[in-house]
């Protein structure tokens, strides 16, 4: 299939699903596009095997989704701090996922000493978190595994990057959402796996991270 004739086809397959869609309902896009209010924001991998909704059984409208290389959350990232404000503070999202997944390569090559030009130094991030558990990974000596264990801790690692983003913490301070959890992603079998790991409040935080908002509310 040539370049040309693979665009052409995913103009067809929009036209089919169209025409699919509205078989079922006939007012299904101008529902949709009335506005948006998904309960739960995805922040993902960029990876084109790992599409949100695809593997979720999502329906458009259902997920506000983040994607980038690795999944990761950083803190100078302003295109993920804007996503995360805006599904906090406008979507009043319920809940965020980050979902990374095995045989991931961003977290392949930030296990290698090898270069990959400007990339290097997005995926710094993930040799801080092989830093923080070197002692584990290094014990596991089949580098699949490695890698594998290594895409779990990076996870967790975004999913606490999280908790430390001041509309987060804005957010637990006038009530109970969003719930923050770690979800992997399965290549092999399709399967996502929870990691059993939820943040609901900035407890978990060592101090210094925790922001004091009733100093801010008395300067008012």
């Amino acid at each position: 299939m040539t370049d040309s004739s693979i665009i052409h086809q995913l103009l067809d397959n929009n036209k089919q699903w169209v025409e699919e869609r509205l078989k079922t309902d006939p007012s299904y896009f101008e529902d949709l596009s009335q506005g948006q209010s998904p309960s739960i924001l995805w922040i993902g991998c960029s990876d084109s095997r790992v599409p949100a909704e695809s593997i979720s059984g999502a329906e458009p409208g259902e997920l506000f989704v983040h994607r980038n290389i690795a999944n990761l959350v950083v803190n100078t990232d302003m295109n993920v701090l804007s996503v995360v404000d805006y599904a906090v503070r406008v979507l009043k999202v319920k809940h965020i996922i980050v979902c990374g997944h095995y045989q991931c390569g961003g977290v392949r090559a930030a296990m290698s000493n090898s270069t990959v030009g400007i990339l290097d130094n997005w995926l710094s991030n993930i040799k801080e978190v092989y830093r923080l558990h070197d002692r584990e990974l290094e014990a596991i000596e089949d580098e699949n595994i490695r890698a594998n264990r290594l895409s779990e801790l990076n996870v967790l690692e975004q999913v606490y990057n999280l908790s430390k983003i001041t509309s987060i913490q804005r957010a637990w301070q006038e009530g109970p959402s969003p719930v923050l959890h770690g979800w992997v992603y399965d290549l092999g079998n399709g399967l996502i796996k929870n990691l059993d790991f939820t943040l609901k409040s900035n407890n978990s935080l060592d101090d210094i991270y925790k922001f004091d908002f009733k100093a801010e509310e008395e300067k008012k």
